[in-house]
């Protein structure tokens, strides 16, 4: 028998093969001849017919033949594996039987519990040794993973679906609320977002101290709420613009913040505080004697412009503030309101002007505060639409507190001696905006 290297597969022939074709086999020896290098030749498993679909098992069968083989008559190796130290030492450490690894990789019923094993001694690294022989039903049960739980199921499933959603879910972008004015330039569309941006960053610089009273020696609050009362019948005297009374009771406490005025004086800082806000938002300014005219010639002429002199002298000439005059038209138009809805947010805005507790509210809370109210009274319950929260930056919780105090306030307007504010919404010019119910409700929340 010739034999190249007995190591390498498919280079030796069968001996079984030679018999078959009646090649005489003197001068081949089994056995002793062998025993020099204490090992056999090994067959290529791939040249036996009938060997099964897997090329690397082979059908354990018993490692001696029923007949042994002698000089004359080598013994087959079909169907056998010879034993080596390697394979000997395989089988040793093989702790359970073939049928036990193959019972033991049985699916368990769904819904059962399941412990992860540890592969069988006959899967591991050392067994699937080149010299090794598994069992082919072995082989298919290892390499037959298995299947997940129902339970693993439904969870994959449910990550799947949570990471699809959170995808989804993306920041809601704000409403354009600018478009309809895309067209009108002194809606100044392409600066509006940047110009209301400005004023939320400097309003608390416009502001007057809520508690600047305290300082004032002869004057109180009472006293500032008749002044603002008159200041109101009188610019509806006058006719004047809506930003020009705003602007007017924010001249006015901010000068009485950094300024110290005797009672007898006090009239003469508000009609002062009038003329320096027409002549900032007028078209057509009053004239110096109509506001003497209206203040019963109390002053002079050359008093008012002493006055005027001083007072910008001390707000170092700032009369370019926001007031809530400015955040009132900006959230309304978020709002979506209406004619009758805009009426009723100035009636409220504006009694707030009387009360000398509303300065600790900043403008643009007053004015998100205002629209609030007027909406949750039209509608009769609370409603603060998204778009009003997202332009406002303002929610619902936040306003609730001014906005109480704006129903006690719309509550006993036409009560008492300051009723200028009821009673200029009280007319038809304004859409009787006075007469409206308060939202009572939000006192309960």
């Amino acid at each position: 028998m010739d034999r190249v290297g007995g190591n390498h597969r498919g280079m030796v022939e069968s001996t079984s093969a030679r018999d078959c074709k009646g090649v005489p086999m003197e001068g081949v020896k089994f056995g002793a001849d062998m025993g020099n290098n204490n090992r056999r030749a090994l067959k290529d498993i791939r040249n036996i017919v009938g060997v099964p679909p897997y090329p690397c098992a082979v059908i354990k069968k018993g490692l001696q033949d029923k007949s042994a083989g002698n000089d004359k008559n080598p013994p087959s190796f079909v169907g056998r594996r010879p034993m080596t130290r390697r394979f000997a030492a395989s089988l040793t450490n093989q702790s359970q039987p073939c049928h036990q690894i193959s019972s033991a990789r049985r699916l368990q019923p769904i819904g059962s519990e399941r412990q992860k094993k540890p592969l069988p001694s006959a899967l591991s690294s050392r067994a699937l040794d080149a010299s090794t022989a598994i069992d082919v039903d072995d082989f298919k049960s290892a390499n037959d993973l298995p299947l997940p739980m129902v339970e693993e199921m439904e969870e994959l499933d449910n990550c799947e679906l949570k990471e699809v959603e959170m995808e989804d879910l993306q920041e809601e972008p704000i409403p354009d609320i600018d478009s309809c004015d895309s067209k009108n330039p002194l809606a100044v569309v392409e600066y509006v977002e940047d110009i209301y941006s400005f004023f939320r960053q400097t309003e608390d610089l416009g502001r007057a101290c809520p508690n600047y009273i305290a300082n004032q020696f002869d004057i109180n609050e009472k006293m500032r709420a008749i002044l603002i009362d008159w200041l109101i019948e009188v610019h509806y005297k006058f006719e004047l613009m809506d930003e020009t009374l705003f602007l007017t009771v924010n001249i006015i406490d901010r000068f009485l913040a950094r300024q110290t005025v005797v009672r007898k004086k006090l009239q003469l800082v508000g009609v002062t505080a009038m003329l320096l806000a027409c002549k900032y938002e007028e078209v057509s300014v009053p004239v110096v004697e109509d506001l003497i005219l209206i203040s019963d010639r109390a002053y002079t002429r050359e008093e008012v412009l002493e006055m005027e002199r001083l007072i910008v002298k001390t707000l170092r000439f700032n009369m370019s503030v926001p007031t809530p005059y400015v955040f009132m038209r900006r959230f309304l138009k978020a709002a979506d309101s209406d004619k009758k809805q805009e009426l009723l947010s100035f009636y409220i805005v504006e009694l707030c002007l009387v009360e000398y507790q509303m300065l600790k509210f900043c403008p643009s809370l007053l004015a998100a505060a205002a629209v609030y109210t007027a909406q949750s009274a039209l509608k009769g319950f609370k409603h603060w639409s998204r778009a009003s929260e997202l332009h406002t930056n303002y929610s619902e919780d936040q306003l609730l507190e001014c906005s109480r105090m704006m129903v006690e306030f719309h509550q006993k307007a036409g009560h008492g001696k300051l009723t200028a504010v009821y009673r200029k919404y009280s007319t038809f010019k304004f859409g009787c905006a006075a007469k409206s119910e308060p939202a009572f409700f939000l006192m309960d929340t």
